[in-house]
């Protein structure tokens, strides 16, 4: 009785709960007043230290195609995104891909832990400083790239943020141990 209890007891001990640090975004996509409006490509993702993309998080395109051809064909004038990493996707990218949004508050949220198998996962991250790059393009419109930095893993609570002019609104970051 005593020799299963104690197993029973260890093996609690040991499947001790795995904590996640989590990544939460909110990107604020303004209501332009314009003649002809197109909703904005916009791009999300991590740099390191070095400026080298980390991870891609999200990138929203036009996914059907029209009489202009498919939105891939403008996916290069997301300029910045486009230079460092988007030449060598093959879109669409399951997770990261997905179409344009509406103006509106849209949340994003990543974790270090693999939650969803479709959703990029921040567990290959190394410890270090980050930015959070955002960066958007309007056909008839601007372009437009904002920045918040932060330390990976968070030991504590972090917070940024950053107010766009044009293509973008307000955009804030949430990282939680």
């Amino acid at each position: 009785m005593r020799v299963t209890l104690t197993i029973a007891l260890s093996g609690l001990l040991a499947t001790s709960p795995a904590y996640a640090t989590t990544l939460d975004i909110n990107v604020e996509v303004p209501k332009l007043n314009v003649a002809e409006y197109h909703r904005p490509y916009v791009a999300v993702w991590l740099e390191g230290a070095d400026q080298k993309v980390a991870a891609n998080l999200s990138v929203w395109y036009q996914q059907s195609g029209n009489a202009e051809g498919h939105g891939t064909k403008w996916l290069p004038d997301l300029r910045q995104w486009w230079r460092k990493s988007g030449r060598t996707l093959t879109v669409p990218v399951d997770g990261v891909t997905g179409p344009t949004r509406p103006a509106g508050n849209h949340a994003l949220s990543f974790s270090s832990q693999k939650a969803d198998a479709r959703a990029p996962s921040l567990q290959s991250l190394a410890p270090g400083n980050y930015t959070l790059v955002v960066e958007a393009v309007r056909e008839v419109g601007g372009r437009e790239l904002l920045k918040i930095p932060f330390t990976w893993p968070a030991t504590a609570p972090q917070s940024g943020k950053a107010q766009g002019s044009t293509e973008l609104g307000l955009v804030t970051l949430s990282v939680k141990p």
